[in-house]
């Protein structure tokens, strides 16, 4: 599960990771895909069924600018990772006294740059079925196993010495460099930043009061409730960050009113806010609240005109189908005292 090896990272610093997920027995389902993400955007794509690793971003096509042989080098190392992968799947089942079944071994790793700090943290670890499975600590080079079935291997990693510091340089030094150019590359699709409309919403005068928020870039934002200049945890639901077909973003959060005194309406706020330090506030008033209960004079006005246009229209309809099953027939159109129109045959 991505969202849960990457419950670690912060939101203020760009990133650039890998996921590779090896699959055992589960159907229609490659037995090795690996993405590449940058600041949560995907750049890069390979499996086990073209064993091909390809762009998934246009500005990623530059790298093969400096060198013409990047794409089929980095096959090659995806596809002997494969084969490794494999293997301690394998492995992993044993330990696990698995002989069937479908499942699931997982590998991330990857680092964060703070392009305001210059302050780097590095990330390795794998997961089986969905727990986590080794982690390494970086900085002090051990692997830590969460559960027993991990103790042989991290005792067995731990003796290669020039593994784990080749791998504290790669996570510290070469991983951030990469992630700079990849960075420098799609400046204009990384560093993007577009605020969202925000709407407030009620299904019926009982219903939580959302706060709606969409059109948002990137995705690591918050919103929520404030009371004055207090953030609300009670009484609150937020929802999750979905995406917009525009590759933009949208989420929502609601607020129970069912015991708000009207003269405290003005107190309460909606905050969105994008990481970075922008925000978007609106103040909860309810002339601005969207319903689908009520409508104001004018929308009740407007709709009193669109009922009188369907009459009409009704009316010319039935004249023309009568006049073509009666062509001698006649039809009179009257006017009710009450203003509506009538269609008499």
């Amino acid at each position: 599960d991505e969202r849960q090896m990457t419950s670690c990272f912060t939101s203020a610093a760009l990133s650039l990771f890998y996921f590779v997920t090896g699959a055992s027995q589960v159907p229609n389902f490659p037995e090795y895909v690996e993405v590449g993400l940058v600041d949560e955007l995907q750049i890069t794509h390979y499996d086990s069924n073209t064993r091909r690793l390809v762009s998934k971003q246009d500005w990623m096509n530059k790298v093969a600018e400096e060198d013409p042989t990047y794409w089929e080098d980095e096959s090659d190392v995806s596809l002997v990772d494969q084969q490794t992968f494999k293997a301690d799947i394998e492995t992993a089942k044993q330990r696990f006294n698995q002989t069937g079944g479908f499942h699931i071994f997982q590998k991330m790793y990857g680092c964060e740059w703070d392009d305001e700090t210059d302050e780097v943290n590095g990330f390795h670890q794998y997961g089986y079925d969905g727990e986590d499975f080794l982690v390494l600590d970086v900085k002090t080079e051990t692997w830590i196993a969460p559960v027993q079935q991990a103790v042989p291997t991290k005792h067995k990693w731990e003796i290669d010495k020039e593994d784990l510091a080749y791998k504290k340089y790669y996570l510290t030094q070469e991983c951030p460099e990469w992630l700079k150019k990849y960075v420098e590359f799609g400046r204009s699709s990384l560093m993007r930043k577009d605020l969202p409309s925000v709407s407030l919403l009620q299904k019926t005068p009982s219903s939580p009061l959302t706060c709606h928020a969409t059109g948002f870039y990137p995705d690591r934002a918050d919103l929520f409730w404030k009371k004055d200049e207090e953030e609300l945890h009670e009484d609150v639901v937020k929802g999750e960050i979905l995406p917009n077909h525009d590759g933009s973003f949208q989420m929502s959060v609601d607020l129970d009113v069912s015991g708000l005194q009207d003269e405290d309406w003005g107190r309460y706020s909606c905050v969105f806010h994008l990481a970075g330090g922008q925000e978007v506030s609106k103040r909860l008033d309810k002339r601005d609240i969207r319903t689908n209960w009520k409508t104001n004079d004018g929308a009740a006005s407007l709709l009193s005109v669109w009922i009188a246009v369907l009459a009409v229209i009704g009316c010319i309809i039935g004249f023309f189908v009568y006049k073509k099953k009666h062509p001698k027939g006649k039809v009179e159109t009257l006017l009710s005292s009450s203003g509506s129109l009538m269609c008499v045959c």
